[in-house]
């Protein structure tokens, strides 16, 4: 990948995100800061495509994730293959941690290996930590916060924000034969088909939502307890991600869960109000 691609890898990140609560965060950092979260957000795209984009057999999408695992070994290691080189000033710069990317990978891994569709508590929060708390350490790190708050952060608000997602898109995944509702409270709610789709028509589904919307809460509230600490690193950021986020999963509680759903998205008014709520304008 010559120095032309790694700007398209991370104009591309910043076209796939245009339209996104992360893009509006994503504004209010500094260029090198902002530049740094498009390299690591390109990274996810690029290898969350393979997990999700349906080509190949899973044998041939798990090489491709094995081949990013050696890449970014020679990466670490000083002799950054070609499609590496748009991560070089950023794990220098900010010092990175390839254990994290690779935690990215693991998360990826466990869509490529089969269609996770109602894992019990513990597998989902592993799932959480590989696919969005390993994303949030290499996000703290861009931050410039200390390892232990940044760490607890990304602990909290990674997991948060993922759970949101989980919880906005149940009939996206349902349509490619995923279902990440946990099975213990599938099974409280007695819907015991492992059928996404079915599973998902089901009334009592609002109940097993509205469950794990209330774990979501929990992160949330920790993840601001971090940054009402005031650690050291641009706050802004965070503050900005967890209120948009905690706003969606409020406007989908409101909604609800029966079928058939509406997805929530915010407009830019409401953004606008949110940064200004949150008093990240000035």
């Amino acid at each position: 990948m010559s120095s032309t691609d790694s700007i398209a890898v991370i104009q591309a990140a910043q076209q796939k995100a245009a339209n996104s609560s992360f893009y509006s965060a994503m504004r209010l950092m500094p260029k090198a800061e902002r530049d740094a979260m498009f390299a690591v957000y390109g990274f996810c795209r690029l290898v969350d495509d393979i997990a999700d984009d349906g080509i190949g057999t899973r044998a041939e999408r798990h090489a491709l994730l094995v081949a990013w695992r050696a890449d970014l070994d020679a990466l670490f290691a000083g002799q950054p293959p070609e499609r590496t080189r748009f991560l070089v000033e950023p794990v220098t710069r900010y010092g990175l941690r390839k254990e994290d990317f690779l935690t990215v990978i693991d998360g990826m891994d466990m869509d490529v290996a089969e269609d996770i569709v109602a894992p019990d508590l513990k597998t989902l929060d592993l799932y959480c930590e590989r696919v969005a708390s390993a994303v949030g350490r290499l996000s703290i790190k861009v931050f410039g916060m200390d390892e232990s708050p940044g760490f607890e952060l990304a602990h909290h608000l990674g997991r948060a924000l993922q759970l949101t997602n989980i919880l906005r898109d149940l009939d996206e995944d349902a349509a490619i034969g995923r279902l990440y509702l946990p099975r213990e409270y599938l099974f409280e709610a007695a819907i015991t088909t492992l059928d996404p789709k079915a599973a998902i028509a089901n009334p009592a589904i609002d109940t097993v939502c509205r469950k794990l919307a209330r774990d979501a809460h929990v992160h949330y509230e920790k993840a601001a307890a971090v940054l009402a600490r005031r650690p050291k690193g641009r706050l802004a950021t965070p503050r900005l991600m967890g209120a948009v986020y905690g706003e969606i999963l409020r406007q989908t509680e409101a909604v609800g869960w029966l079928p058939p759903r509406q997805r929530v998205s915010l407009g830019k008014a409401k953004l606008l109000a949110i940064v200004l709520r949150n008093g990240l304008l000035g």
